[in-house]
């Protein structure tokens, strides 16, 4: 005997039967999807939370997936990347600009291809596939990849060196992309933790032409990926990816100082990334090595 209401089986066989009747198996799926598309459908969120996440959104310029992480590592607040985009669709149908904050605006993205692959010759140019493994692996910090980034019309230069291990990224500005400027800003961005580095990889551009004397100068080892082979420094490609989102292609670096460019990278530094389980690049650059805060915002 079932120990319900005739009301409940009423509603019950009223909600999953077909055709064919009602059949067990056909109701718990039923039942199953329903309970699965409550817990997907969007949250109401107070008015508190959308001011935090509205805040992280247009001045940390996190990307709503980072919003979602952040906020349930450091208070606890459970919520789907899925419903900050809700949010910011609905707002944008309101005739609002939150998304003009997210990552890509909605344009599309055409990644560096082959026409920037296999320029100038490199003097003593050492292949990344004599890179050791452990690089590759990414277990420990200080394996290094560079680029660099270019301002409109060609006016100044960003150097960008990011840790394969930590995310974290290092910028300096450049008058020019001359090989003697980009090993003589390497090595000044690395010197204060030079004894955290390991190794650099670059593509084949000539600026890097003087690894020789980066390599010598901070005791690591310098590595060249192949042309035409951009994924191999994939995160270096995705690293200037978000530079340009703080500083877009009609920005003309000529008119940038080294405090707004430090501004940029410290942006960075503290942006929660997903591949590090919400931390930031700063808290897991200092947890791997041991530096005090006040070191580490010296580099």
């Amino acid at each position: 005997m079932i120990k319900t209401t005739q009301s409940a089986v009423s509603r019950e066989l009223a909600r999953n039967s077909s055709k064919k009747g009602y059949r067990h198996k056909q109701a718990q799926a039923k039942h199953a999807k329903r309970r699965h598309d409550a817990s997907s459908a969007p949250k109401k969120m107070s008015p508190d939370l959308i001011a935090k996440i509205e805040h992280m959104l247009r001045e940390d310029q996190f990307s709503p997936d980072q919003i979602s992480g952040r906020l349930k590592l450091t208070n606890g607040i459970s919520i789907s990347h899925e419903s900050i985009y809700q949010h910011i669709l609905k707002d944008k149908k309101n005739g609002g600009d939150l998304y003009k904050n997210l990552r890509r605006s909605g344009k599309k993205y055409n990644k560096r291809g082959s026409k920037m692959a296999g320029r100038g010759l490199i003097p003593n140019r050492v292949g990344i596939e004599h890179r050791p493994m452990e690089v590759e692996q990414k277990i420990r910090v200080g394996d290094f990849e560079a680029d660099t980034i270019i301002g409109s019309m060609h006016r100044g230069a960003l150097l960008s060196i990011v840790d394969r291990k930590t995310k974290l990224t290092l910028l300096r500005l450049l008058p020019n992309t001359k090989a003697q400027n980009v090993a003589r800003e390497m090595i000044d961005a690395l010197a204060p933790i030079k004894t955290f580095t390991h190794t650099i990889t670059t593509d084949n551009g000539k600026e890097f032409a003087q690894h020789q004397s980066v390599a010598g100068n901070l005791g690591v080892q310098c590595f060249f990926a192949n042309p035409y082979h951009a994924w191999e420094r994939g995160l270096n490609e995705n690293t200037n990816g978000l530079v340009r989102q703080y500083l877009p292609k009609k920005c003309d670096f000529s008119k940038l100082n080294s405090e707004q460019v430090f501004m940029v990278q410290q942006k960075l530094n503290n942006r929660p990334r997903k591949s590090l389980e919400y931390r930031t690049p700063n808290e897991e650059f200092l947890r791997l090595t041991g530096l005090s805060q006040n070191y580490a915002l010296r580099c």
